[in-house]
């Protein structure tokens, strides 16, 4: 059983470090960050398919994710890319990911799918939008002079 009020703090916060983690993958595949491809401190070439793609997807989907911007399709897209990565590299060498190292892709596939359900949560950008909008205009005294 779990309370509003922690699901309140504990959601955003799931969805900021997931966002986090995400975009530093970004980093490194594309600029090295971080040590890089491999540790090796070296970027993917631009344009290269599909390693300089999914680094972009993941640059920017885990900085949507992390504001919480366009929460819901940055983490559908996420979830994709993660899924490919999963059936097409990973999965040909091996059933399991234990087996063929892809725990990692598997992990953020289905964490991205549930971000994709559950929405931000408080502390986005989206939440922050939906709020202004539904909320009626200030109406303003007018000043004398």
């Amino acid at each position: 059983m779990s309370s509003p009020r922690v699901t309140r703090i504990v959601w955003p916060l799931f969805r900021i470090v997931i966002g986090l983690l995400f975009t530093c993958h970004g980093l490194s595949s594309l600029f090295g960050f971080f040590g890089g491809k491999g540790g090796t401190g070296e970027s993917v070439p631009v344009g290269t398919w599909p390693g300089w793609y999914a680094a972009l997807i993941q640059l920017v989907c885990g900085l949507l994710v992390l504001v919480g911007l366009f929460t819901r399709p940055a983490a559908i897209l996420a979830s994709g890319s993660m899924a490919y990565a999963y059936f097409v590299v990973h999965q040909p060498h091996g059933l399991m990911p234990i087996q063929n190292g892809g725990v990692t892709p598997a992990l953020y596939s289905w964490t991205f799918l549930l971000i994709a359900v559950l929405g931000p949560g408080a502390w986005s950008l989206d939440e922050l939008i939906t709020t202004r909008r539904s909320s009626p205009p200030a109406v303003r005294e007018p000043e004398h002079v």
